[in-house]
């Protein structure tokens, strides 16, 4: 970019953090974006952040104003953060003209505006009439082609931000261009929400390790009668279909062979561990079961990378998070040691991965929900391949 100095850098960030009471619940977005806003603004550039804040649906509406944010946005970042009440035209060009170099700016909501979601050209001419560059640093919201995320890269010189630079270095390393053998953990409620994860995963790696609910739905694919367990009978088929086509891929699927059933969905129940054969009808599969979770842990041993999406069982319950808390920190002392690159993402993985304490021995984990999963997909999001063209 060289001299930055006055100069007015449009930054989609991704600021839409869980608040309660007008507090800021979980601050990580908040800190992701500390790297490119602090550099930005400490080459004297004028830093105006672009983000949107839930669902407006193209319309203002005062609950859902980054005003909000803006305080608790200034605490994390140390340095005085100015609000303008809009993202585009007279009250935002006024205000920004007023700025100095090095300070910074949230702009309001983007999705206050209709055509921010239809990706229309006249708001992103609008907007890029306030900034000399634009950068995207909003891996979690790259999925979309929006104006903030994708129209904007067409107008003004653009570049990566350095959460996006970390993001899309850590996903080349973990399937774009991975060190075999490469294993990929997937867990979760059900197949129906991940197929074209696991369609497309058997094709990159060399183990499959599947857990969570959707593992039931293998299990009953392949004859085991699973209870009452929550099953997608109706996608018998449809696992089926993965199964061979990972076998005519080369990559092992490893689905639990011993389980922790409950006869009800709560914490501390009376629990059994059993071979997935010894299911009762009136009991439900619950977490992977130990003699299983242990054989995984040597298959992590023999990978060089690893990619983990969803946990293992139902991990928010008492003693069902077990197997998600194990393998976890499996993976976790593989990557302390040099041994594994390991990447995770998903909001129920990185809560997942926290409850285990483990979250910052990973190589990488991602706060992207919906990018990070079309990501695992090997769908090509628009964000991204708008800087790269």
């Amino acid at each position: 970019m060289g001299d930055l100095t006055g100069k007015r850098v449009l930054v989609r960030e991704d600021l839409n953090v869980p608040m309660a009471d007008g507090k800021v619940t979980d601050d990580t977005r908040l800190r992701a974006t500390l790297a490119t806003v602090t550099e930005l603004a400490d080459r004297g550039a004028i830093v105006l952040i672009l983000a949107h804040f839930g669902r407006p649906k193209g319309a203002p509406n005062a609950a859902m104003s980054l005003a909000m944010v803006t305080e608790p946005y200034a605490a994390v970042l140390g340095r005085n953060v100015l609000f303008v009440r809009d993202c585009q035209g007279e009250v935002a060009e006024t205000a920004i003209a007023a700025m100095q170099p090095g300070e910074i700016a949230v702009l309001e909501n983007t999705r206050f505006h209709a055509g921010e979601e239809k990706n229309d050209p006249t708001l992103a001419a609008g907007i890029a009439l306030l900034g000399d560059y634009y950068v995207n640093d909003a891996f979690s919201a790259a999925h979309r082609a929006h104006v903030s995320t994708e129209g904007l890269a067409r107008l003004l010189p653009a570049f990566a931000g350095r959460a996006m630079e970390a993001e899309l270095q850590a996903l080349e390393k973990a399937l774009g261009n991975p060190e075999h053998p490469v294993a990929a953990v997937v867990g979760g409620a059900k197949v129906s929400s991940k197929l074209d994860v696991l369609t497309h995963l058997v094709t990159k790696v060399d183990h499959l390790i599947i857990g969570g609910g959707m593992a039931n739905t293998f299990l009953a694919a392949r004859g085991v009668d699973v209870g009452k367990s929550l099953c997608e009978h109706d996608l018998a088929e449809t696992a089926e279909g993965i199964l061979d086509a990972a076998d005519r891929a080369g990559c092992t699927v490893h689905l639990p062979y011993d389980v922790v059933v409950a006869k009800e969905f709560r914490s501390n129940p009376p629990t059994r561990t059993v071979n997935v054969h010894e299911v009762a009808a009136d009991e439900m599969i619950l977490d992977v079961g130990p003699a299983a979770v242990e054989a995984l842990a040597d298959v992590l041993k023999n990978c060089r990378t690893l990619v983990w999406n969803g946990p293992m069982g139902a991990f928010e319950m008492t003693p069902f998070d077990a197997a998600t808390v194990a393998l976890a920190k499996t993976a976790a002392a593989l990557t302390k040691d040099g041994s594994l690159v390991s990447v995770a993402g998903g909001g129920d993985t990185v809560a997942a991965l926290n409850h285990a304490g483990v979250a910052g021995d990973f190589t990488f984990v991602s706060t992207a929900g919906g990018a990070f999963l079309e990501w695992m997909e090997g769908k090509e999001l628009p964000g991204v391949k708008a800087l790269e063209s």
